[in-house]
């Protein structure tokens, strides 16, 4: 398209595929068909590595790679395998992978530099009570147009043989769709269940899907905060933010505004409307290791870290080893206790 002389505009998808499109953040695998990994036998999807189980791919993990070990939690199945998968694919360790990404000019902490130059993003954002109001209503819209029956068209041709042979996991492929695994109780229940229970299923899997959709476009927002408005690097495209929450007044709130934009960009003019900046980002490191011996539990993330340390239950293991240890202090040192008891103490 840039040889074309056109402009390539990328509306909408999954927030991963615009970060791959705009920065070199994907790891090239190749074919790695005889890597001695597979030679031995080892499996070769990531789902099947998966299967194994968390600590078993954590000690795979860690005698071929110690560093991407040391940074990853050990139930993490599914980034331990995707490392284990790099290194059976590659022969390379993934932790030196990332760090040739991202040791590359432009490069940071999350990847490598811009992919082309000069990209411009355009979030389009709401007030959040018109946003929920806004979802409600296209679910809503959504299930007047036939989601339950095309839900239970695709339960009975895919579904209740995996169940049957208890083999469902709703954490890969379509099954993990938003709008499948909340209907669950619903699509499984026993014929023999009355029409008013099974009415009571379908209402708690419509307010499931409900609450999905609203948590999903909150982690969305959060995305692009955390990993355009907060990213720890110059090589950030501007973010332009145009408020969509009256959208009867689209072409003066947001399709003009933006063209406005666009024409001083590709000018080389600075535009009169100002990107979003988020002030007083703390750089922190994501990946720093922590072990917490109170808990006995293994932390990822200066954040996580810091949000454990004011956990009830780490503050509850806190009180209780202190307890214990001056428990142990008035048995090693009495003397300050018997000194107490044998002063005179005046009758009255």
């Amino acid at each position: 398209m840039h040889r074309r002389k056109k402009l390539p505009i990328i509306v909408g998808g999954t927030n991963y595929y615009i970060e791959s499109i705009l920065w070199n953040v994907l790891i090239d695998t190749g074919q790695g068909s005889d890597t001695e990994s597979e030679k031995a036998g080892a499996p070769e999807s990531k789902v099947e590595l998966e299967k194994l189980g968390g600590p078993e791919l954590h000690r795979r993990l860690k005698e071929v790679d110690p560093d991407m070990a040391a940074v990853l939690h050990p139930h993490d199945a599914r980034k331990i395998a995707r490392s284990l998968q790099v290194y059976m694919d590659t022969g390379v360790p993934h932790s030196r992978l990332l760090e040739e990404q991202r040791g590359q000019d432009g490069g940071d902490c999350l990847g490598g530099p811009l992919r082309f130059q000069d990209p411009c993003i355009f979030w389009l954002h709401y007030k959040m009570n018109a946003l929920d109001e806004r979802l409600d209503k296209r679910v809503d819209q959504m299930l007047s147009l036939g989601l339950i029956d095309e839900l239970r068209d695709f339960h009975l041709r895919f579904n209740e043989k995996k169940i049957k042979e208890s083999s469902q996991d709703y954490q890969h492929g379509i099954f993990q769709s938003i709008g499948f695994k909340e209907f669950h109780e619903y699509l499984t229940a026993s014929e023999d269940i009355s029409q008013e229970e099974r009415d009571k299923l379908k209402i708690k899997g419509v307010e499931s899907l409900k609450q999905a959709t609203r948590r999903y476009a909150r982690k969305q927002n959060k995305w692009v905060r955390n990993r355009f408005l907060k990213r720890p690097a110059s090589n950030v495209p501007p973010v332009y933010g145009l408020d969509v929450t009256d959208v009867t007044n689209w072409e003066t709130t947001v399709l003009t505004p933006a063209l406005k934009i666009l024409d001083c960009l590709q000018k080389g003019e600075q535009p009169s409307t100002q990107p979003i900046r988020t002030e007083g980002v703390e750089s922190r490191n994501k990946r720093s290791h922590h072990m917490c011996d109170l808990c006995e539990k293994v932390i990822i993330g200066d954040l996580e870290w810091t949000a454990h340390q004011k956990s009830k239950n780490h503050l509850y293991q806190v009180r209780k080893r202190r307890k214990a240890e001056q428990a142990t202090d008035q048995v090693t040192n009495p003397t300050e206790h018997q000194n107490v008891s044998d002063r005179q103490v005046p009758v009255l």
